[in-house]
């Protein structure tokens, strides 16, 4: 076996530090660190253009940083099994080496192709543990504390070197356009690799994290006080396990600070600890449960909504046009910039859902494709929540206007991000309607009587609640779903699931906050 090649196989982890999966390659022989550019990948429904630009800049790096250890990174393009089995042919595997994907309903139907590959050509397939996220969980109890022990445990180092293979193997780097992936202007997207992932972890901790806890919440200032490590975080540039312990480290420094000037950074800290939690929290309620991607997590609900979304009402939505100045700003801006904080990702989806009625899974891929920082297993936990569908949580319905007012009283964010409304007064900023001069602006009247709607929508809902049928089913899911940290009983045994035994998990209305940004 000395001879065979041991693949490193990168996906969304595109980098050398803390890599379990290459350090422990590389101390059992020869190394191909290799990535697969896959177009049946990046065909996909919640795939954009946006996050295969981030994806190839961290991948560049990547490919430097092995190349300074001797043997730079492999680039294929293709089906996964069918470069599996060439490089197979070609030179031997001795063994293959990866980190747990748990990615959308793609790439686990992937990874089965995969694993069922390996096994045929008695090729080991060793994967390791990228976040806090278990495989065939068979019960929350203990989650928790898993994840803190998972979190402490000691970062892995770079190899120190990785000798070069006699043979070339190719290296080039697809643009998106050779992947035929539609044109897709980001001009406010955050750089990829793992530098700028530094950059932006060093100057949060040190610098910009001080009122992380209160500023949050609205994209006024969010853009500035988030961590904005959350693409890093997707594409693997930072390992969760180097920014928990960077972020606890800081946490101990600022204990040993005066007390009195350290509050507000203490409060952030302990704050952005905990959506880093919460992060992991959500995944494994994906990996557990892969049909969250395309199923309601309670059946009461199925039909509940058009299986086919209003293309008119979609398209308004989509681009900014309801009529409602904030959602229409907040809209734009992720559009602009790939990203927009927590708060305001749950507002559009719940505006969507409820006052638009429009079927969540629509909705939610033009998210996805819009998050330069998609991650499958926060993601569609979440739509489902702000959609009203997991039968457990709170039906939060957010007032458009109000939040317009609260999140951007001067309404500086929206004039920027709807330009159309510059001539409106600042008290009318919000409800630019009831304004005497509405009839001569650009922009459109509000598409629905937000009101109307949002009253509508929950008394369908809370109407779906109201039988014993629905309470036992929702007891259920709480039992298999809900945060034992945050205080939730088990009422039933957990099942099963994407790892053939792995189960997944939903809160109530405290999870509303993961402001993971």
């Amino acid at each position: 076996m000395s001879g065979l090649l041991h693949v490193v196989w990168f996906k969304r982890d595109l980098r050398i530090h803390d890599h379990r999966a290459l350090a422990a390659a590389a101390a059992a022989g020869p190394v191909l660190p290799l990535y697969i550019v896959e177009p049946a990948f990046w065909a996909q429904a919640d795939a954009s253009a946006r996050q295969w630009a981030f994806a190839a800049e961290s991948l560049r790096e990547l490919q430097a940083a092995l190349g300074a250890l001797g043997q730079s990174l492999c680039v294929l393009r293709g089906d996964a099994v069918e470069i599996f089995r060439k490089i197979h042919a070609r030179q031997g595997i001795a063994g293959l080496w990866s980190h747990e994907e748990t990615g959308n309903g793609w790439t686990y139907a992937r990874d089965i192709a995969v694993s069922s590959w390996a096994k045929s050509e008695a090729v080991p397939w060793r994967e390791f543990r990228q976040f806090g996220v278990q495989r065939r969980l068979k019960s929350r109890d203990g989650w928790a504390k898993a994840w803190d022990r998972d979190m402490a445990e000691t970062v892995t180092l770079a190899p120190k070197s990785l000798p070069g293979l006699a043979r070339a193997w190719p290296g080039y780097i697809p643009t998106a356009a050779e992947l035929g992936l539609e044109p897709d202007p980001c001009p406010g997207r955050q750089p990829g690799g793992r530098q700028a992932g530094r950059a932006s972890l060093e100057s949060f901790l040190n610098e910009r994290g001080r009122d992380y806890r209160y500023q949050m919440s609205s994209p006024v200032t969010a853009f500035e006080a988030s961590s904005r490590v959350s693409p890093h975080l997707t594409w693997g540039t930072l390992s969760l396990r180097e920014v928990t312990q960077a972020t606890r480290g800081r946490m101990r420094d600022l204990n040993a600070a005066d007390r009195a000037q350290a509050k507000a950074w203490r409060a952030s800290m302990i704050s952005f600890a905990g959506r880093l939690h919460w992060h992991c929290h959500f995944m494994q309620k994906l990996e557990d449960e892969p049909r969250l991607e395309f199923e309601n997590l309670h059946p009461a609900y199925d039909g509940l909504r058009p299986e086919l979304a209003d293309d008119r009402v979609l398209a308004a939505w989509k681009h900014g046009q309801t009529g409602y100045p904030f959602v229409d700003a907040c809209m734009r801006a992720l559009d602009h910039h790939g990203w927009i904080n927590f708060r305001m990702r749950a507002m559009l989806i719940s505006f969507a859902s409820y006052h638009l009625w429009l079927p969540w899974r629509a909705s939610g891929l033009h998210l996805a494709r819009l998050f330069v920082d998609y991650e499958p297993g926060i993601h569609w936990p979440q739509v489902q929540m702000q959609s009203g569908t997991t039968g457990i949580n709170t039906v939060r319905v957010y007032n458009p206007v109000k939040q317009g007012y609260d999140q951007d009283p001067t309404g500086d964010f929206v004039r920027r991000y709807v330009p159309e409304l510059g001539p409106v007064p600042g008290s009318f900023i919000h409800e630019p309607w009831q304004w005497d001069g509405a009839k001569g602006l650009a922009y459109p009247r509000p598409i629905v009587d937000h009101a109307l709607a949002a009253k509508a929508a929950r008394d369908t809902l809370y109407g779906l609640r109201d039988n014993s049928a629905h309470k036992t089913v929702s007891n259920q899911i709480a039992a298999k779903h809900g945060s034992r940290r945050a205080g939730l009983p088990m009422t039933a045994p957990a099942r099963g699931g994407r790892s053939q035994g792995a189960r997944l998990n939903e809160v109530t209305g405290a999870q509303l906050m993961l402001d993971l940004d």
